[in-house]
Parts: structure tokens; C-alpha cells; sequence
């Protein structure tokens, strides 16, 4: 197990360094973020021990076991959809909320980093693809929703995320990243206060590559460095 984690993320890596050098990109812009959701501990331990110090978790319930069994200097990325009762678990153990998406979730986030006297950095998800599967705030709204959170106290806006289709052919999703890449550039040029657009949060296992050519700077991949997906909880 420790070998196929291991060589999976030599791979990922090859392919992160040579998606870099074909966008005229260094590799220190780009940090790969471990998708472990549904992953035991043990898997993310031989992560970790090849390296891994961003983790990126879909459910709070599992965020919050893991970081207990986990060494404290990994850096906790919560993408999952996040529900406004549990943000109090976990604003004060993330680096960064990849999935905001409404003023009502953002409006939670700073009343309990204001209770637990942190600031939480957040991203901004768009559904860029305008998937009605997916969660997200649609494009034309983004930037007002933008405006409306920078307001709010002891949170700031560090960038963009989303989720693109799923697809068989990478390429399909490049519209998709370069339109949330023009989005981003907008809101820099629009020097908002409280917003730090300093992350892109796109691509996955299957369109990383592609990502990284559009400009992202957090990939998120689970499958390719764990293997398929394990539903089956103890």
C-alpha cells in the first residue's frame, strides 16, 4: 500500500512539474492538496509520511477525527459542501474553506471565528459549469457575493474554487477553468478590501493537468493518489 501511495505521487508530481513547464509556470505555484475523504488514517499516514501536508476532507464529521489522529502540522482544506450548524467544529482546526457559497454560510463563518477569535480564509465556489447537481453561486453573482462577504469580520476571501464536470476527455473542462481564472482577474482588478485573490481551487484526478495550465494554484486529488474510492465506514 505504501509503495502504490508512494508511486501514485511521484506521478502526480511528474505530472504537476511537466503541466508547470508547458504553462510557463514554477512548481512552487502550485500545491497539491490530498483528497483523503473515505480514506482510513492509515492511508493518509503513508501520504504524509511521502510528503503530504494539505489534506482535503468533504465531511466535517470526518475532517474532525482525522485532525485528531493526525500530526498538527498538516494543513486541513475543507471542499466538501459545508452545512452553517457545523461550522463551529472546524473554523478553528481549517487552513481554508474551499466552498462557500452563499451570504448566509459566510455570515456563520465570522460569527464563530469571531467567538473563537480566529480568522478563517475562505474561498468563494462558483459553479462555473452551471451544473444543477452542484452546489456553488452561479457566475453572474459572484462578484457581488464578493462584495458582500469582505464586509463581514474575521473571515477573508483568499480566492476562487470549483467543481468541474465530470468528463472523459480533460480538455472539455478548459473553458470552464479559463472562465473562473477571468473571473479572479476581475475581482483583483476591482481592489476589493478584505479580499486577497490569491488561490484558484480546480482540477481534480482526472484534469488536474489541464487546471494547472489555466492557472490553478490548489489541485485537488483523491484517486489519483489513494486509488478508488472506499464508501465503507467502521
Amino acid at each position: 500500500m505504501i509503495d502504490m501511495i508512494q508511486g501514485n505521487l511521484h506521478t502526480v508530481e511528474a505530472n504537476i512539474k511537466a503541466a508547470c513547464e508547458r504553462s510557463g509556470r514554477a512548481r512552487d505555484d502550485v500545491k497539491l492538496i490530498a483528497v483523503s475523504k473515505t480514506k482510513p488514517v492509515e492511508m493518509l499516514r503513508e501520504a504524509y509520511d511521502a510528503g503530504c501536508r494539505d489534506f482535503g476532507e468533504n465531511k466535517v464529521q470526518e475532517l474532525i477525527e482525522k485532525y485528531e489522529q493526525m500530526p498538527k502540522d498538516i494543513r486541513w482544506h475543507m471542499i466538501g459542501h459545508l452545512q452553517r450548524n457545523k461550522v463551529k467544529y472546524i473554523v478553528d482546526k481549517v487552513c481554508l474553506i474551499h466552498s462557500v457559497d452563499s451570504l448566509r454560510l459566510a455570515e456563520e463563518i465570522s460569527k464563530e471565528a469571531i467567538r473563537k477569535n480566529v480568522t478563517v480564509s475562505i474561498l468563494i465556489e462558483i459553479n462555473v459549469a452551471k451544473e444543477e447537481s452542484k452546489f456553488g453561486v452561479m457566475t453572474e453573482a459572484a462578484v457581488s457575493l464578493v462584495e458582500a462577504i469582505s464586509q463581514l469580520p474575521n473571515i477573508t476571501v483568499k480566492g476562487l474554487m470549483t467543481i468541474a464536470p465530470y468528463v472523459e476527455n480533460s480538455e472539455e473542462n478548459r473553458l470552464y477553468f479559463a472562465k473562473l481564472k477571468q473571473i479572479y482577474v476581475d475581482i483583483i482588478h476591482k481592489n476589493i478590501d478584505n479580499v486577497c485573490m490569491e488561490e484558484l481551487s480546480m482540477g481534480m484526478t482526472g484534469d488536474y493537468e489541464v487546471a494547472i495550465e489555466e492557472g490553478a494554484t490548489l489541485i485537488r486529488v483523491g484517486t489519483g493518489i489513494f486509488g478508488e474510492r472506499q464508501y465503507t465506514t467502521v
